[in-house]
């Protein structure tokens, strides 16, 4: 029996439930025809009906009937002339650009290509019948219980950002029932929340969870897409990383984790890409905004429209500057910060979303458009600053809102602790909060997201292990990712019996994860670093899933120490305001007189002069950080005043005296941390008027008293 099929309306966009069915609105301009398929749970087709009303572009109907759980998909006509960008092809069923929920994956065994694959011929088009090898969206219920939960809007100032992938950080874990690990489910367990609170980050940043694809040269490896980013779906949640369905209850599972982390004051930050799709090229698989109206939904070469245009290396560029595709990328932002709760986003390569026409441009309708957006006013928003297209790189360039991945604070830092020669002024901007970046426009120092690793290169263990990439199991001969690493061994190639290697090993661990947390802006622990995860190597772990890039939960004396450690850091970073400040430094007018909060002093308790910054053979420098005069107030209008701190630095291969100046109130110093202990790096010692900082190592004092 055929289902009735009301007028509905075409807003919103997407399939949402009424009582009498299911309303259901596709945007395409150039498509003559919408077709909506209805699919039973074995994914076979059981009715497919035409939406007849069609306003402002968007193909619209109201099915009555239709429940939550239902799977459906689209077949969009229109006119097949690929010189022109028009690739319309009614055979293929496409997935909703707008579908909450998506259920199972792209067979690649089927003809998901629009055109003669066999002949390489994409203006040659192909008529045979893709649903059975196509994943299927579907109806999804938003019925939750949210309790009390609320968003909790940390300053960003506070944050420290745990990156972490939902499948990787559970897999392993024997604490978490297995049928859990390395799912939503899993990352709210009992036990993974508890392993957060006690190492003390304040956020999760959750590589791609928005529903992606396997690609096909992946699936003919025996591989598939790890991180994610390849995205089918700008709504719906990777159902993979459901432990309970991927009919609906992926939605379930996954507000079920924001709300378990909530309830550990732990905020969820996604990693989001808005730039580009799982779709190609010309060459590339028909499975949804290609199929819908090509030319709206991708950046076509002008006089070419045939060709894409790619700043993302990955075939395509979605045409963000498209008041569609704008709204489009707003009504997913929008949907997951007030329907699933999260607190805010990372945007991979978000030079991309700048480009008006092709000049990077900060004030493009995208950022203008989110700066105006109430419900996207207090989430926080972190940009990926560059692109692989001409000027797309752009630290320091975006809008004053927004916080970016500090590229040159990973890389300066890597080389100072490496040993390189003229990096020590640098390395001094970029623990002050990269002043040189940020202030000119407006911007605090929180505006920097430091890090030292991430998802994408060397975990921090394999940097301090390998001084080459060792890529072999991605099936590209080692020729991906990146080959400048600023990386280096210590004398051996990977793991090593020699106990001075891995010593010393332990020791720049420290030294990397202390700068991190100790330098103004705002830290981001690559997951996994804080025990010395490793991926042997491989520095582009996008298509491993597996244990190469599951974390190993298996932790020996050593990795339990640096766990430790890093908790410490972070303990004593939430504990001290001065440790993360609100502002740049200036000198402060305090009681008539002028004093300084902040002051540079060579080895010899001197202040630092012109040329103490440009000797190339320099690499040893101290920094003092007053804790009178952080220049802000409380909530209560009452001025914050915290200890003062004195750290001294040394990347140099033999130890450095110190003469310690005098501390700025008058109290005097007590050693705090020492990396060169790596046994014991909080220990109390008493200090007298010099102090040795040992080789490649990082001793921070303080004027307060012990805790």
């Amino acid at each position: 029996m055929g289902k009735t099929v009301l007028p509905g309306r075409p807003y919103p966009l997407g399939a949402k439930c009424r009582p009498e069915g299911t309303n259901f609105a596709l945007y395409s301009e150039q498509a003559t025809g919408v077709s909506l398929c209805f699919f039973d749970q074995a994914g076979k087709q059981t009715d497919c009906i035409a939406l007849r009303e069609r306003t402002a572009f968007v193909w619209h109907g109201l099915v009555k009937g239709i429940k939550p759980g239902q799977l459906y998909g689209y077949r969009v006509e229109g006119p097949w002339e690929p010189e022109k960008g028009l690739r319309f092809n009614a055979s293929k069923l496409l997935v909703d650009p707008y579908a909450e929920g998506i259920s199972g994956d792209v067979d690649w065994k089927g003809p998901v290509f629009p055109y003669d694959v066999g002949s390489g011929d994409d203006l040659k088009k192909d008529e045979q019948d893709s649903a059975a090898f196509m994943p299927k969206s579907v109806v999804v219920d938003h019925a939750f219980d949210w309790g009390d939960e609320q968003p909790m809007q940390r300053a960003v100032a506070d944050s420290i950002i745990y990156e972490m992938h939902v499948r990787g950080f559970s897999k392993r874990n024997p604490a978490v029932p297995e049928k859990l690990r390395g799912t939503y489910a899993g990352l709210a367990h009992e036990a993974s929340i508890a392993y957060l609170k006690k190492l003390g980050v304040t956020a999760v940043e959750l590589l791609p969870v928005h529903h992606f694809v396997d690609q096909k040269y992946l699936v003919d490896r025996g591989l598939r897409n790890y991180w994610g980013y390849d995205t089918l779906g700008f709504f719906a949640p990777m159902s993979r990383y459901s432990s309970s369905g991927d009919q609906g209850q992926q939605v379930v599972e996954f507000k079920n984790m924001v709300k378990r982390l909530h309830e550990a004051e732990i905020e969820v930050i996604l990693d989001v890409v808005y730039n580009h799709t799982c779709e190609g090229n010309e060459k590339g698989p028909m499975l949804s905004l290609k199929g819908v109206c090509n030319t709206t939904y991708y950046r076509t070469v002008q006089d070419q429209p045939r060709y894409y245009m790619d700043y993302t290396g990955t075939g395509n560029t979605l045409n963000v500057y498209h008041p569609q595709v704008l709204k489009l990328l707003m009504d997913s932002l929008r949907y997951w910060v007030s329907v699933m709760h999260v607190d805010g986003f990372r945007f991979d390569l978000a030079a991309t979303l700048a480009r008006e026409l092709h000049d990077v441009n900060k004030l493009s309708a995208f950022f203008d458009t989110i700066h105006q957006d109430p419900v996207l006013a207090n989430v926080k928003l972190i940009a990926e600053p560059w692109d692989v297209g001409e000027g797309g790189y752009q630290v320091g360039q975006f809008p004053v809102l927004w916080t970016e991945w500090n590229g040159r604070y990973r890389d300066t830092v890597r080389r100072f602790w490496k040993g390189d020669g003229g990096t020590l002024g640098d390395f001094a901007y970029r623990l002050t909060g990269s002043s040189d970046l940020y202030q000119s426009d407006g911007r605090r120092p929180y505006a920097s997201i430091n890090f030292v690793t991430a998802h994408d290169g060397f975990t921090l263990c394999d940097l301090m292990s390998y001084n080459d990439k060792h890529n072999e199991k991605n099936g590209d001969n080692n020729q991906d990712g990146e080959n400048n690493n600023q990386s280096w061994n210590m004398g051996a190639e990977g793991p090593t019996d020699n106990p001075d290697i891995n010593k010393l090993r332990e020791r720049q661990t420290r030294n990397f994860l202390a700068t991190l947390l100790l330098s103004q802006g705002v830290p981001m622990i690559n997951g996994g670093d804080e025990f010395a995860r490793s991926q042997c190597g491989n520095n582009n772990c996008y298509c491993q899933d597996n244990e190469l890039t599951w974390f190993d939960w298996a932790l020996d004396a050593p990795r339990e120490r640096l766990m430790k450690f890093a908790g410490e850091l972070i303990a004593l970073r939430k504990a001290h305001p001065n440790l993360r400040r609100r502002k740049f430094f200036q000198d402060r007018q305090i009681r008539g007189s002028v004093v300084r909060d902040i002051a540079w002093y060579r080895a010899d308790g001197q202040e630092a002069t012109d040329e103490n910054w440009t000797t190339e053979w320099n690499r040893s420098l101290a920094m003092m950080l007053n804790g009178k005069t952080l220049g802000v107030e409380d909530e209560d209008g009452r001025p914050v005043e915290d200890d003062s701190f004195l750290m001294l630095v040394n990347a140099a291969d033999q130890g450095v005296e110190f003469t310690l100046p005098p501390p700025p109130n008058g109290n005097p110093w007590r050693m705090v941390m020492d990396t060169e202990n790596v046994d014991d790096p909080f220990a109390q010692q008493d200090i007298g008027a010099k102090v040795i900082a040992g080789g490649r190592s990082m001793v921070l004092f303080s004027d307060g008293k012990k805790r």
